[in-house]
């Protein structure tokens, strides 16, 4: 293969500078706003956590290794 062949289509290469381009242009955007605020007041006051779900492979899976996630 010489320098000048692509390893992609002109139509796949065309799509991935169009999407490399819609994320320069969200980070452009994101670049010029206002950060979040740090003060205590402005903050949300009920946070919550962040529930972690095990599935039934994963039960399976520690019970035959004795790991018992009840």
């Amino acid at each position: 293969m010489t320098p000048y062949e692509e390893l992609e289509s002109p139509t796949a290469l065309h799509a991935d500078c169009e999407a490399a381009s819609r994320r320069l242009a969200r980070a452009a955007q994101k670049a010029v706003e206002p950060p979040p605020s740090i003060h205590y007041d402005e903050l949300p006051r009920e946070v919550p956590k962040p529930e972690i779900r095990v599935s039934e492979a994963a039960q399976r899976l520690a019970n035959a290794l004795h790991l018992h996630l009840d």
